[in-house]
């Protein structure tokens, strides 16, 4: 999903190839991606508004490389529920979720951004593009990206995830709705990538049933799996990564920084040196090694509300720091921008800086970006089967609807109900071609796909 500059792959994969197009044919450089490569030493301010609800810090250290195997044994579940009890932003979206529910909350989430946007003098974003004279994001093309969200549950509860996954998120796809996931991947020739995500998709049963089914419908076929590296430590993942490499799975880890401090600040105390052991795990296999065929990408995304470094001197910084300091390679990083959803808008909004970050979207448009922007040619399934045009969408209950879609009521908050637009699901369709044509849904947080290099 990750837009990249292009370079010289060997089977790299043209679920890859498409998302380098923009920055080939573009030699814009938004105003605003000043950001140092150096981002261990990045640092958040305090908020000037709202300062009662800012941040907590997580300390991460590094022990070194002696131990590593003892200190990341065990699960790391319970170490993330006990920060989440103990974590403000987490327990104050929790209250607000049991008080608002699901879709309400996504409903004042997009109230806040057109506010925002209101107070800068912006359009909506389909007012927007259509400004600007590009015509052809409003229309799915050939379906060539079948992304799957396996579930919700995950060992980690990172702050910036834009599917507020945890271990107390308990939705799963069922074997049901994989086996058609897996009918439908056969009955659609333009597919060559199968992108399996979650929350952490290797806890989810479904995960190997659907790896396995692809492959042997393909073995060609393009497996991702959007690892969190912290999973291959998890007990009953000790074959985790031996699996991955059986099936050459293309791994796509997120790994948001090389040093400790920032990574754990992220995403929870010990993640980082569970996702160095996870490294270093996955370069004994192979992963990541040049001329082995097994492909392991990071992503980063930064700490705050600002635009990534530039991407290919930060992959240079990468490389260095993590091979000097853990002797860990990798093929390819990735950089994305923030999306304005789920728990990086709260994040912003108790911060007083939503309207700011918006700003910075905007002021940042790339028009290259909409050439190959995910929505066109990606089809998103949630767990229980729903279809969307991007996992963003997906997060935000904005489904993908054709002739016959109508509104619904659906039991939201405190036995309440909300207005919602029905969408199709992977029952409702023969293959992906039934989806060609059909209008995409834009909303205002496309703007964090189409700032800077995006986010798609």
């Amino acid at each position: 999903r990750r837009r990249v500059q292009k370079k010289t792959m060997v089977n790299a994969g043209r679920s890859l190839r498409r998302l380098v197009i923009c920055r080939q044919r573009s030699t814009w450089t938004p105003p605003d991606m000043n950001t140092p490569v150096e981002v261990a030493e990045i640092r958040l301010q305090k908020p000037t508004k709202r300062p009662r609800y800012y941040q907590r810090t997580k300390e991460g250290t590094w022990s070194g490389l002696d131990g590593l195997e003892q200190r990341t044994s065990g699960s790391l579940i319970e170490e993330t529920l006990k920060e989440m009890e103990t974590d403000t932003e987490f327990q104050l979206t929790a209250k607000r979720l049991r008080e608002q529910g699901a879709a309400r909350m996504s409903l004042e989430e997009k109230k806040q951004r057109r506010r925002a946007l209101d107070a800068l003098g912006v359009p909506d974003f389909s007012t927007f593009i259509k400004a600007h004279n590009i015509q052809d994001v409003e229309i799915r093309r050939e379906t060539s990206i079948l992304q799957i969200n396996v579930g919700l549950y995950c060992n980690q509860a990172c702050n910036h995830c834009h599917v507020e996954s945890s271990p107390k998120r308990t939705e799963m796809m069922n074997n049901q709705v994989a086996d058609r996931c897996i009918e439908i991947l056969d009955k659609s020739p333009s597919l060559h990538t199968l992108d399996i995500t979650g929350g952490a998709p290797e806890l989810n049963p479904s995960f190997r049933h659907l790896v396995l089914g692809a492959r042997s419908l393909n073995k060609k076929l393009e497996i991702i799996d959007r690892c969190n590296l912290t999973v291959l430590s998890e007990p009953g993942q000790e074959d985790l990564a031996e699996f991955l490499a059986e099936h050459n799975v293309r791994i796509v880890a997120s790994l948001p920084c090389y040093s400790a401090k920032n990574v754990d600040m992220q995403r929870g105390k010990g993640v980082f040196e569970r996702s160095v052991a996870g490294l270093r795990k996955l370069n004994d296999l192979g992963f990541g090694v040049q001329g082995s065929g097994l492909y392991l990408d990071l992503v980063y995304n930064p700490l705050g509300a600002f635009l990534p470094p530039h991407q290919d001197a930060l992959e240079a910084k990468y490389k260095e720091e993590l091979q000097q300091h853990f002797g860990v390679t990798f093929n390819q990083l990735f950089t994305m921008t923030n999306m304005p959803i789920k728990r990086f808008a709260d994040f912003l909004f108790r911060r007083g800086e939503l309207q700011d970050y918006m700003s910075l979207l905007v002021r940042n448009f790339n028009m290259s970006t909409t050439d190959n922007i995910m929505c066109k040619d990606t089809l998103s399934v949630n767990y229980d089967g729903s279809l969307f045009d991007c996992d963003f969408n997906q997060q935000l209950q904005i489904p993908i609807k054709d002739a016959t879609s109508n509104l619904e009521m659906v039991k939201d908050g405190k036995d309440e109900k909300i207005l919602h637009q029905k969408g199709i699901s992977i029952f409702d369709i023969q293959s992906t071609s039934d989806l060609l044509n059909m209008s995409i849904t834009h909303d205002n947080h496309c703007f964090g796909c189409t700032a800077g290099m995006g986010s798609s």
